[in-house]
């Protein structure tokens, strides 16, 4: 079930509970002890017989992991490569099951980030609670190398590269472990990473630090989900609509909206909301958009006036080139083998 994040996380000044604060110092123990376990080998990492490279974060929900894998992926695609995507999958009806994600998998068997990556990458989409074995398969069904959504605390796996995902809005929040903040691991862990890429998404006012790689979020045109033709964002401008967003940061979709001058009526929802009819039903017939993460989840109760805003990841030439160099060649062995 997805969970709207405590306010606390993220509004400066806002004051954190005395049992957050309590509980948060067991979860950032249990983590210290997880990593100590993993970096004396009491706890195994398993290797694959290809690359791996990791897209993660170290907070809590979304920060733009999505649209970066889909271009890695199709990065290394131009390069040469065969690239595959190992995914946990959140929200699936039976996680327990590991599976085969195609474009056509109902986002509640899939999850709604394997889905997209699926439709919007087409390449080889593995979801696994174990990602060693989803890496595995992925191997063993010809992908050359393996590009784990998610996964930067899944330390059983071994990885060629890190890379740690930052939204430029909210960074780490008010940088304290989970449940007094939104941290999974402290925040210095993001400088083991190989990459630290900001998510600027359309906010130009957003600016790298030092030892950052900027990331921005390029909408694409409108695509309706029942019917119609494709349109340009510029035909909402100065028109009301009904913006839906359950990502991580719901204010990102609504801001990159209001900057091309739509009149935005937002709904945020949750990071992998389980979307209903209800959820849609919003008492008046404006245009509705959607992330298109959102829109995979809403198929069976869209009809004409809903549509998908796709976005693209964009990164300077810099970044590639030197995420390229970190590679190992194709020679069936990962970089820390050799």
């Amino acid at each position: 079930m997805s969970r709207q994040a405590p306010e606390w996380w993220y509004a400066p000044g806002a004051r954190v509970p005395l049992w957050a604060r309590a509980v948060s110092r067991a979860y950032a123990g249990a983590v210290a002890m997880r990593a100590w376990l993993y970096r004396t080998g009491l706890l195994g990492k398993h290797r694959v017989p290809v690359p791996v490279v990791v897209v993660g974060n170290l907070v809590a929900g979304g920060s733009g992991k999505t649209p970066l894998t889909i271009a890695i992926v199709e990065r290394l695609r131009a390069e040469g490569w065969t690239p595959g995507v190992a995914s946990r999958g959140h929200g699936r009806a039976d996680a327990s099951r590991a599976l085969w994600v195609e474009p056509t998998t109902p986002a509640t068997e899939g999850g709604d980030e394997p889905v997209l990556i699926a439709r919007q990458s087409e390449a080889r989409v593995r979801v696994d609670r174990n990602r060693v074995a989803a890496a595995r398969a992925l191997a063993a069904a010809g992908c050359d190398i393996v590009v784990c959504d998610d996964g930067l605390q899944h330390y059983a796996l071994a990885r060629d590269i890190e890379i740690e995902v930052i939204d430029g809005r909210r960074r780490h929040g008010n940088g304290l472990p989970i449940p007094a903040g939104p941290l999974r691991e402290p925040a210095e862990r993001g400088a083991a990473c190989d990459f630290r890429v900001l998510n600027a998404g359309s906010d130009p006012d957003i600016v790298a630090g030092f030892g950052e790689w900027p990331m921005w979020l390029v909408p694409g045109d409108a695509v309706p989900l029942v019917g119609g033709r494709t349109l340009p964002l510029s035909a909402f401008a100065g028109r009301r609509v009904h913006a839906v967003a359950g990502i991580g940061d719901p204010e990102r979709f609504f801001a990159m909206l209001r900057a091309l001058g739509i009149a935005v009526v937002p709904h945020a929802f949750a990071d992998h909301h389980a979307y209903t009819a209800d959820d849609l039903r919003f008492g008046s017939d404006l245009p509705v958009l959607m992330t298109a993460k959102d829109a995979v989840k809403c198929a069976a109760f869209v009809d004409e006036r809903h549509y998908a805003v796709p976005v693209r990841a964009e990164l300077t030439e810099a970044f590639w080139v030197a995420l390229l160099a970190k590679l190992p060649g194709r020679s069936g062995q990962s970089a820390a083998a050799l």
